[in-house]
């Protein structure tokens, strides 16, 4: 009778073998809805910035904001967050 390997034996999961790859996978791709940015409501609050769970938001020129839909999902949360309104949700 063979005896089945033991969770030693088992390879690691989960490793990521090189830094940096979450930049190959352009995730943009998959929203239906995108985030527009008035610039003329928009208080440079940065709430979008520090809400946005992917790095999508990102500063330009000082506290300005600019979207990166090379890697936003669409999932609304700058929109929602925005107290001033200066974000809407458009379809893509």
């Amino acid at each position: 009778m063979t005896q089945e390997p033991g969770w030693r034996a088992l390879p690691i999961g989960g490793v990521v073998l090189e830094g940096g790859t979450a930049r190959k996978y352009r995730t943009g791709d998959w929203r239906t809805f995108k985030p527009i940015i008035d610039k003329n409501k928009c208080v440079n609050c940065l709430l979008c910035w520090i809400c946005c769970p992917e790095p999508s938001i990102t500063q330009v020129e000082g506290d300005k904001v600019e979207v990166d839909y090379e890697y936003c999902k669409g999932c609304g949360v700058c929109a929602e967050e925005c107290p001033v309104k200066a974000i809407t949700m458009v379809e893509d």
